[in-house]
């Protein structure tokens, strides 16, 4: 990890494309501008967390649930 330390006003650039420049310091927060190509996705570090941990739960499988499912295909199948 690089860690550097930058004051209100300066910034850094990532690749040719990604420019992040500090806002603004105060009260122990940290207001930072990205400036970024539209396709780039950024999240807060809480938000993307949450959504590898929903996806993970979304890819597992409720083995009743799918037997159920699986129940009612079949009847269906049947009824026509």
């Amino acid at each position: 990890m690089l860690v550097l330390t930058r004051k209100a006003g300066e910034g850094l650039i990532i690749g040719d494309d990604i420019t992040i420049k500090i806002v603004e310091i105060k009260g122990g927060g940290v207001r930072i501008g990205i400036d970024a190509p539209r396709d780039s996705k950024i999240y807060r570090q809480e938000v993307y967390d949450r959504i590898i941990e929903e996806n993970k739960t979304a890819m597992q499988w409720d083995m009743d649930a799918l037997n159920s499912l699986s129940t009612n295909l079949s009847k269906e199948k049947k009824d026509k």
